[in-house]
């Protein structure tokens, strides 16, 4: 039978967990309920916050003695993260359900993001209705606004949470049976790539070469979101292999520009050692929103209007090569075959011959430094005299990663 996770301050929300709990075990699935109040006594939860604490690595009576409710309830975060990844593992989750205000919520966020893709989860919150992207992160978390406080049943919450509970049910029932049956199936393998809109054509010729190997591409618009969303299917096991041709959300983050994917990215496939094609796609610029929000100091800078609401910024020297060094350390850190493809006429659609961003001495610095960093490593650099979006630069990058993943499923 499928089990749900019911996740809470049961400090604050006990009357509507219990409501909750009976409504789901009424609709057929299993509970299983991890109890996250920072204030919680005797709680009678089948995990309880001290549980919790201790998943995080803390010591709960510390902590409640020194009755810091925002401090305990970040722990908390850290420990239901691990509570329900710990059960999922277990095969002890098929849904995760949890409901409440902004603290609730901020507690929830964590462990829903612990999760891989695929796995249902619901959070029906006070805050569903504004900016949800710390809630969400790069996860597939379903979000219900809760239209009244989550402050007792009345007429209008038992409708909502009553969806709520047959959502999560619905799911985790789907969930289970799908996961049940497929055991052992054999699947077309996934796997990411990488793109922009100034390195279209290259992920285009890549995407189709990998079609025709007999690959499922999913393709991922490296806007910062894109990227953390690729990295957690890696995470989640769900990728055989990574094109990441377009490494762009990395100038962002060294920058300050609004696109990064946080100092991580292009860590998680070397670390998982999972088969990696890596380029420099997009390392010729800096993504800012319309020109006048560029920040004052760039404003001497080199910058290009691609549309209404996005300016962009050349990439100094001295920058692409601290991105050389910063990303040749991540690929020299790499357990699984890796390989880095540089296109030494252009790393964008705007840095060739005559385009705005032609800068040879920038890219030559971004060049030097990934070959001195990765010097004596086992990541293999394949050098082309093309532009990147050049005919045959991106089927040369899926016919690497095919030979990796053929390669590795041999071994």
């Amino acid at each position: 039978m499928a089990t749900v996770v019911l996740l809470g301050t049961l400090d604050t929300k006990r009357a509507e967990y219990d409501w909750l709990k009976g409504q789901l075990l009424a609709a057929g699935v299993e509970v299983l309920t991890v109890d996250v109040g920072s204030f919680s006594e005797a709680s009678t939860a089948d995990v309880t916050p001290d549980e919790v604490l201790a998943a995080a690595g803390l010591d709960a009576a510390g902590l409640h003695e020194r009755r810091d409710r925002g401090e305990t309830m970040t722990a908390m975060g850290r420990g239901a993260a691990e509570v329900v990844h710990r059960l999922f593992e277990e095969g002890r989750l098929h849904g995760l359900l949890s409901v409440g205000g902004s603290g609730g919520s901020s507690v929830a966020a964590p462990a829903m993001q612990a999760l891989p893709i695929g796995v249902p989860k619901l959070l029906v919150s006070t805050m569903a209705s504004g900016d949800v992207s710390p809630y969400v992160g790069a996860v597939d978390a379903t979000l219900m606004y809760s239209v009244v406080d989550v402050a007792g049943i009345n007429s209008v919450s038992s409708v909502v949470l009553g969806n709520a509970v047959a959502a999560i049910s619905g799911m985790a029932k789907a969930y289970e049976s799908r996961t049940g049956s497929e055991a052992g199936d054999e699947h077309v393998p996934l796997v990411g790539l990488t793109m922009f809109g100034v390195t279209t054509p290259a992920a285009d010729e890549a995407r189709a070469r990998l079609t025709e190997l007999g690959y499922e591409v999913l393709v991922f618009h490296a806007t910062g979101t894109g990227g953390r969303a690729m990295e957690k299917l890696v995470a989640s096991n769900l990728l055989a292999g990574v094109c990441d041709l377009t490494t762009t959300e990395l100038a962002d983050d060294l920058v300050g520009g609004v696109l990064s994917a946080g100092p991580d990215r292009l860590e998680i496939a070397g670390r998982l050692g999972l088969p990696q094609v890596v380029s420099v796609g997009a390392l010729d610029m800096v993504n800012f929103g319309p020109a006048d929000t560029v920040p004052e100091r760039f404003r001497d800078r080199n910058l290009f209007v691609h549309n209404p609401t996005v300016t962009l910024m050349r990439t100094t020297p001295e920058e692409t090569a601290e991105l050389g060094r910063r990303i040749a350390a991540k690929l020299a850190a790499a357990t699984g075959p890796t390989e880095l493809f540089l296109p030494l006429k252009g790393v964008s659609a705007i840095d060739v011959d005559d385009a705005p961003f032609r800068d040879a001495d920038a890219d030559a610095a971004l060049f030097d430094a990934l070959r001195q960093g990765l010097s004596g490593s086992q990541v293999a650099i394949v050098e082309r005299d093309q532009a990147i979006n050049d005919q045959g630069f991106g089927a040369a990058m899926a016919d690497a990663l095919d030979r990796a993943i053929k390669a590795q499923k041999e071994q």
